[in-house]
């Protein structure tokens, strides 16, 4: 009997599991290994060619105008995760303590800060769009009604404010996410700390330095780490407000447009090379599991430490 009811668990249980197992591996895992593969090979469109080792790869590190491309998509991915940062986590932690304190309407404003997140990547990159038309946006027009027509300008439509305009709208989009996990958190700071703190100091800058920043490390570990491999995975919301170009003249170009241009081609430049494509893949790839690795650890380490 116990043998024929572990034998059954075990059915069970592979009959839960093995759907999921299986849908990761055709779309995730076979994608990946694909992506390897094509990438050392030369592809005469949907006709795989001859082996070419890392040819690819050095294609589009230092062969222009591939190299250009590449250097200016991944400077636009840093300013995108630095800044997201600053404005994204930074504020996310900020309203977090705010919450976590009680401030009057704390109850309505949990909701109203994690609301944007629920929304549609696609719906928040059209809502923006519309938010900030030169003519009938409601952010010019709001500069206008207050008196100050002089900083109204065509936000994505010139180079200088277009990429800082789309971090806004992503920090708008995902400030919730943080917010929430810091204040998860905060609400498992032991309250025998935080009565031996309000007896040494009535600071809250010291409160937070000294106290709240250091026992909230595991949340800081999962919100920045998850914040590097979304800001090098950015596609959804600059292909939305700013086009597979990345336009106006490639100010909002990053990695997953670069990579989707090159492998699929577009309306514009009309090429297509799934090689080039998959080796623009496959160093992404790396580059974020590699990167991502070493935040982790060192990070954890940090946590230990504390």
């Amino acid at each position: 009997m116990p043998q024929l009811r572990l034998t059954g668990r075990g059915l069970w249980i592979t009959v839960l599991i093995a759907p999921p197992l299986a849908f990761v591996a055709l779309f995730i895992v076979y994608p990946i290994v694909a992506a390897f593969a094509y990438a050392f090979y030369d592809w005469q469109g949907l006709a795989r060619g001859d082996f070419v080792g890392l040819a690819n790869f050095h294609h589009v590190l230092f062969v222009e105008p591939y190299a250009s491309w590449t250097r200016n998509a991944f400077t636009h991915n840093i300013i995108v995760f630095f800044a997201l940062m600053v404005l994204q986590n930074g504020v996310g932690f900020i309203l977090a303590y705010a919450l976590w304190r009680e401030l009057p309407g704390a109850r309505f404003h949990r909701v109203a800060v994690f609301l944007p997140v629920v929304l549609s990547t696609i719906i928040v990159g059209y809502l923006w769009k519309l938010f900030l038309h030169p003519i009938f946006g409601v952010v010019n027009q709001s500069l206008k009604a207050v008196g100050l027509p002089f900083l109204a300008q065509p936000w994505l439509g010139q180079d200088s404010t277009a990429l800082w305009a789309l971090i806004f709208a992503n920090a708008w989009h995902m400030v919730g996410f943080p917010t929430l996990v810091f204040l998860a958190g905060m609400q498992r700071i032991p309250t025998e700390i935080l009565d031996a703190v309000r007896m040494e100091t009535e600071s809250e800058w010291v409160k937070i330095t000294k106290v709240v920043w250091p026992l909230v490390a595991p949340s800081a570990t999962v919100v920045f780490v998850l914040l590097f491999v979304g800001a090098f995975n950015w596609f959804e919301l600059p292909y939305i407000m700013a086009g597979l170009d990345g336009s106006p003249y490639g100010s909002t170009d990053v990695l997953g447009l670069y990579f989707y241009r090159t492998a699929f081609g577009n309306v514009s430049a009309g090429q297509q090379d799934f090689g080039l494509g998959s080796a623009l893949a496959v160093l992404i790839f790396v580059f974020i599991a590699a990167v991502a690795s070493v935040i982790t650890v060192r990070l954890r380490a940090r946590e230990i430490q504390i």
